[in-house]
């Protein structure tokens, strides 16, 4: 150590010295100004499981997730988003009404990396109506034809519908868009291959090449029809970007009106389900829409779309009821997990069971040897097996 150094280092040991002379107050120490700052004190765990997590905006996190123009790329995308936003209540009741559905369709579209303009496509396919179309229609709030559905790998038959169930659709939907970009690399044309058909698309751009980025609206010669889709997809991703310019407001969804999936442990009916959901059927029915009879078979789809405040309450009663007797009885006489018997209960008719099974009374008849008119008794074990 130098000289210099020493002579430093004196007058402040000396100050040092002096200041610990110096009688202190009783109060606690002001803290000692250092070069870097002192670690804060641990947070206990229970205190930092308490501390309530960052709010985020659902609707922010939506528009980070737009990938495609928005509202002034064409006038005909402003023209469609005032004329969704004409009436601006009747938009945000609408919009409200979609919101449990967009919430989780918002889910699902994050895990496929697809982007939020797609969240909204049922919005310009059905308004998020789970529309029931008839044998050779589009159905679901997605629209699927039946032969796209059978591409899809969605199952549909006289019992259940899979364009309508809610997660099996939309998976199915985002992992079709998501194969649509891959093959076009342009968000823009996978929405055209949505609503014309892949296999057109293909060959649209094998003759006139891949679209440029502008204009908005691709230059590819489609039908008006599908070129407008696109436009509409636009027009209401604007009305989410920009709800300030049309005059309307962008409602929330409490956590608990979520959607959740609720396990179907065995098999009951719709009544039932309801009842231990603490739900109405007609409201179990919105959500579950696949469903065509009036009977959920878990060997077949285990799950119902619940609100997030009666999905826990229906798995805890489902816990319960797989434990009492009287499930066979809930279950229309078919015990947990198979036997493809019903147990005719007192009052019964054979058109009521036949309803139940969604199937009808001359293929009960033949199943059980019954005779045309033949009465049935309670107690008496119908033949289900062979209900497909």
């Amino acid at each position: 150590m130098n000289g210099a150094f020493r002579q430093l280092l004196l007058p402040l040991a000396l100050s040092a010295a002096l200041a610990a002379c110096t009688t202190q107050p009783t109060r606690a120490p002001a803290p000692v100004a250092a070069s870097a700052p002192a670690p804060e004190p641990a947070i206990p765990a229970s205190a930092a499981e308490a501390a309530p997590a960052p709010v985020t905006d659902p609707w922010d996190q939506l528009r980070s997730s737009f990938s495609m123009p928005g509202c002034d790329a064409d006038p005909s995308v402003l023209a469609w988003a005032a004329r969704y936003t004409r009436n601006p209540g009747l938009f945000e009741k609408s919009l409200r009404r979609a919101l449990p559905r967009l919430t989780y369709i918002q889910q699902v579209a994050e895990q496929y990396d697809v982007p939020g303009e797609f969240v909204l496509l049922p919005w310009v396919e059905s308004r998020y109506r789970p529309a029931r179309g008839r044998k050779h229609d589009a159905a679901g709030m997605w629209q699927i034809m039946p032969v796209t559905a059978r591409a899809m790998g969605l199952r549909v038959d006289r019992h259940y519908d899979g364009r309508l169930d809610i997660p099996a659709a939309t998976h199915a939907v985002m992992k079709l868009l998501q194969q649509y970009h891959d093959r076009f690399h342009d968000w823009r044309v996978a929405d055209y291959a949505y609503n014309a058909g892949e296999f057109k698309i293909r060959r649209l751009i094998r003759h006139h090449g891949t679209p440029a980025d502008k204009p908005a609206i691709p230059d590819l010669p489609v039908r008006s029809v599908t070129r407008e889709h696109l436009t509409q997809l636009l027009a209401i991703a604007c009305v989410i970007r920009e709800p300030a310019r049309f005059q309307v407001s962008l409602p929330r969804l409490p956590e608990a009106e979520h959607l959740a999936q609720a396990a179907v442990t065995h098999s009951i009916t719709v009544a039932h389900a309801a009842k231990l959901a603490g739900m109405s059927e007609t409201a179990l029915r919105q959500l579950n829409p696949a469903f065509r009879g009036n009977r959920l078979d878990a060997r077949s789809v285990p799950y119902l779309m619940l609100p997030a405040k009666h999905a826990s309450e229906f798995e805890d009663a489902m816990l319960a009821d797989a434990a009492s007797p009287a499930t066979t009885e809930h279950d229309g006489g078919k015990p947990a997990g198979g036997g493809g018997t019903h147990v005719v209960s007192s009052g019964e008719s054979l058109w009521q069971i036949a309803r139940e099974y969604s199937t009808s009374v001359t293929r009960l008849q033949e199943l059980n040897d019954l005779r045309q008119g033949q009465a049935i008794q309670p107690g008496q074990v119908l033949k289900l097996d062979d209900i497909d």
